[in-house]
């Protein structure tokens, strides 16, 4: 009977699909297929050896799915990806790559290949030891086509990527490693700014360009956020609190750049089949620090878990007396050193998808998603 139901369902799955592909958008369920790092990561890195882990308490207490238990997301609710999924009518969230038998719910639901501490380049992140690399989540994600060939066929598979939604969020460890003082036994002189930007828009242009052959045509790409605003850049560079680092977010605005870019000249050649939605997470995230109260928060600076001084870690008090959580969640824009609050990520999420040019561009998610390019 196990066995019956094993075949049945992948069966019942393409089914659904075939008849959703005939069917306007709006009548199908929202799929999308997530890479990145620690910022949209669902729970991959549970599943591999890693010093970057987000799977124990508090992380998760305000995940409702979840009962307030950790998912592996590395803040304590929702992720902008999980946000902008319900906006768009996504019933449940994709499930992580790596969690057992996840292949044939890639045919509904899509997929989410994140992994914390992750970057564009494979080298970023090597600390932690264990993470995914942005080319080795597009190879995953190349898995999950061959079975999705091998269900429904090549040219079924090719109808349905063509209206799946395809995000990539990455990039912040890669600047956080290149602004990070050398170890000295592991020293190696860095590259200029310069050719480090070069070097992560050709990584990035790669990645891209195979999801694009292998059937890909709505992107949406995530800018850098202003890391030089973030609780554990502050720390590094011992800046007052409130005070950013200018020198880190330059960098960071000329990546973006950069970025938007590429993104106008893959539109260029490749639209309009095809389109790449640059989402301006930098701009929109700069405005709540500025004006957080205007958003109903309470504190810009600190983070809400975890203190303001290294080794920054974000745990569950022993000690019931004494918690390493902030009294109200929901009025930091910071979770932790590294990562916004549900709160915070609400407010971004609702202006990627809603919002106006210069937020999301050339047009925003939601237009993303309802657009035709059949």
């Amino acid at each position: 009977m196990e066995s019956f139901e094993v075949i049945l369902k992948p069966i019942c799955l393409v089914i659904l699909i075939v008849l959703c592909l005939h069917a306007m958008p709006s009548s199908c369920n929202f799929t999308s297929f997530v890479f990145g790092d620690s910022l949209v990561d669902a729970g991959n890195n549970n599943y591999i050896f890693t010093l970057s882990k987000a799977d124990s308490p508090p992380y998760g207490i305000d995940f409702t799915p979840s009962g307030g238990q950790p998912t592996g997301r590395f803040t304590n609710g929702r992720t902008i990806a999980d946000i902008v999924g319900q906006s768009l009518g996504a019933k449940s969230f994709p499930p992580p790559y790596l969690a057992p038998n996840t292949e044939a719910q890639a045919i509904l639901r899509g997929t989410n290949y994140a992994s914390g501490a992750s970057g564009i380049m494979d080298k970023t992140g090597f600390f932690f030891i264990g993470r995914i690399p942005l080319g080795e989540q597009v190879s995953n994600f190349e898995q999950n086509r061959i079975y999705m060939v091998n269900a429904m066929g090549e040219n079924y598979t090719r109808k349905f990527l063509k209206k799946a939604i395809f995000s990539l969020t990455i990039g912040s460890n890669d600047v956080l490693n290149y602004i990070q003082p050398s170890i000295p036994f592991l020293r190696h002189d860095k590259v200029s700014p310069t050719t480090f930007l070069d070097f992560m828009i050709s990584n990035l242009t790669l990645q891209l360009e195979r999801l694009h052959e292998m059937g890909a045509r709505k992107f949406i790409v995530v800018g850098v956020g202003p890391l030089g605003c973030i609780p554990f850049v502050r720390a590094l560079k011992l800046l007052r609190s409130g005070q950013c680092s200018s020198a880190v977010n330059t960098l960071i605005q000329a990546y973006n750049q950069r970025l938007k870019e590429l993104l106008s000249r893959l539109n260029q050649e490749m639209g309009p089949e095809t389109i790449f939605v640059f989402a301006n997470s930098y701009d929109a995230f700069i405005d709540i620090i500025a004006n957080y109260h205007q958003y109903g928060l309470e504190n810009a600076n600190d983070p809400c878990c975890g203190g303001y001084f290294p080794p920054f870690v974000c745990f569950k008090s022993s000690n019931a007396n004494s918690s390493a959580l902030c009294d109200d969640r929901s009025k930091y824009v910071f979770w932790d050193a590294y990562h916004p609050t549900e709160a915070a990520n609400l407010i971004i999420a609702k202006q990627l998808v809603d919002g106006d040019e210069s937020v999301s561009f050339p047009i925003n998610i939601r237009r993303l998603y309802n657009y035709n390019n059949s």
